[in-house]
């Protein structure tokens, strides 16, 4: 039997060897998936709704056990498992109390003998590829309003996750969703190659642009319902008109948090001329607060980085900065010891000849650019090829506003940044991804309008 080993970022210690799928397991289980969907599709909205609301009762009765096993697979600190699963519970809410209305059949005209009426009828089996960062906040904006709205599931989380992903699965079984309905596919990328080649209605990724890219050149093909969530290069203006040591405060906690492991971390931020030196030095000075350490210990800011391969990443973005005249003000080096650390890194007189203020850096890392003002400011904040995420910070609403209609971003935010809300649809523009989770446009993803013409005289 294939096994895959699950290790400890924070110290490389094998947790576990777990059973692992290969492609006939793959295709037999979406067999199951494509013969249990009708029955599931075809019973009342209220059962499946009653299902979900059972699964968020076990994750309140298991948070404690669940947020230890996804810190000790992916280096999270501690506190900050625990906000995510504490985070779920609200869009759990959002998608059990959307989905009736979202979903409901409309009638849109009745007249002269002519009735027409949109129905929404599941996609079928949704094929679901998830990421390790937040593991159950990207998996349940899938997995839960495409059960939610008749869909069956096979969902391969992450190999640095997996723990997480078959505790998931053990919560939504023992909530009364069907195993066959539901199933967790285990391994890595060769597992997700095998999801791709079966007969899906729907396949939704989470994770970097190269593998969105190698999964549209495969479906792209077949027409089969497809999104992608990519990554971003996430930019943040601070005007001359901001506080510098508020701004300072809020953005490095938006750069560093989770270990700046997260496809909405700010990723570059530029700087009014007028402020930045100021806030130059708040900003550093709250970096350097932050604790580094054990991910088991509540004190714990800054994490370990979950894939060993990020850590030349960050390496290399850091030399190409050095040699390239940026000022490095802390961090820039690995960590001694077991595990995969990286201190927490901050540069300025940073310019996009940087790989730093170019490419996702997924990591505790930050570039600081002055710029004379917001003509500036705007065009390198749209000098990218993403278009996740941007941000601005002034106490002026209408200046604020002006400026972010401009940014070339799925999501904007004021005086506020790394937030993601259920009742807001998550989208990227350019490379940062295609299609919507999250808000009712996520819950309708699931689903296809079909249209009813029906002559009553």
């Amino acid at each position: 039997m294939t096994t895959l080993s699950i290790h400890n970022p924070a110290n490389g210690e094998k947790i576990a060897d777990v059973p692992a799928d290969d492609a006939a397991s793959v295709a037999a289980k979406t067999a199951r998936a494509r013969a249990a969907q009708a029955g599931w599709a075809a019973r009342p909205l209220a059962d499946r709704k009653e299902c979900i609301a059972r699964f968020r009762d076990g994750v309140v009765r298991d948070l404690e056990k669940l947020a230890v096993t996804m810190t000790r697979e992916t280096g999270k600190p501690i506190s900050m498992s625990r906000n995510e699963l504490n985070g779920l519970l609200g869009r759990l809410d959002f998608f059990v109390g959307m989905v009736e209305p979202v979903t409901a059949t409309e009638t849109v005209y009745d007249e002269g003998g002519m009735r027409e009426r949109i129905e929404h009828v599941p996609l079928g089996v949704v094929g679901n590829i998830s990421a390790w960062n937040y593991p159950w906040f990207v998996s349940c904006n899938v997995i839960v309003p495409a059960l939610l709205t008749g869909n069956a599931v096979l969902y391969k989380p992450s190999e640095y996750a997996t723990l997480t992903g078959l505790e998931i699965a053990r919560l939504l079984h023992e909530a009364g969703v069907p195993e066959d309905v539901f199933q967790p596919l285990v391994g890595a990328g060769p597992v997700g190659a095998s999801l791709l080649e079966q007969k899906l209605d729907g396949l939704f990724f989470t994770g970097s642009y190269a593998t969105g890219t190698r999964i549209a050149q495969v479906i792209g093909p077949r027409f089969v319902k497809l999104q992608l969530e990519l990554g971003g290069k996430d930019p943040t203006y601070v005007c001359d008109d901001a506080d510098p040591k508020t701004a300072a405060e809020s953005l490095a906690d938006g750069a560093m948090y989770n270990t700046g492991q997260s496809c909405c971390s700010v990723e570059r931020i530029y700087v009014h001329e007028k402020i930045h030196d100021a806030f130059l030095a708040a900003f550093v000075e709250t970096v350097k607060g932050f604790k580094v350490g054990d991910p088991m210990d509540e004190a714990t800011y800054i994490g370990a980085i979950t894939r060993t391969p990020q850590l030349d990443v960050l390496d290399a973005q850091v030399a190409d900065a050095q040699a390239k005249g940026a000022q490095l003000h802390t961090g820039g080096q690995r960590l001694r010891g077991p595990g995969n650390w990286y201190a927490p890194t901050v540069f300025s007189n940073v310019d996009h000849r940087m790989e730093l203020m170019r490419e996702e850096s997924f990591g505790p890392i930050i570039g600081i650019q002055k710029v004379g003002g917001d003509e500036e400011a705007v065009a390198l904040m749209n000098d990218t090829r993403y278009g996740l995420t941007a941000g601005v910070y002034t106490p002026d609403v209408a200046r604020a506003e002006r400026l972010l209609s401009r940014l070339h971003a799925g999501s904007l935010y004021w005086n506020c940044c790394d937030r993601v809300s259920p009742r807001l649809p998550w989208s990227g523009f350019g490379d940062s991804g295609i299609g919507i989770t999250l808000s009712t446009y996520g819950i309708e993803a699931f689903t296809r309008p079909r249209a009813w013409h029906m002559r009553t005289a």
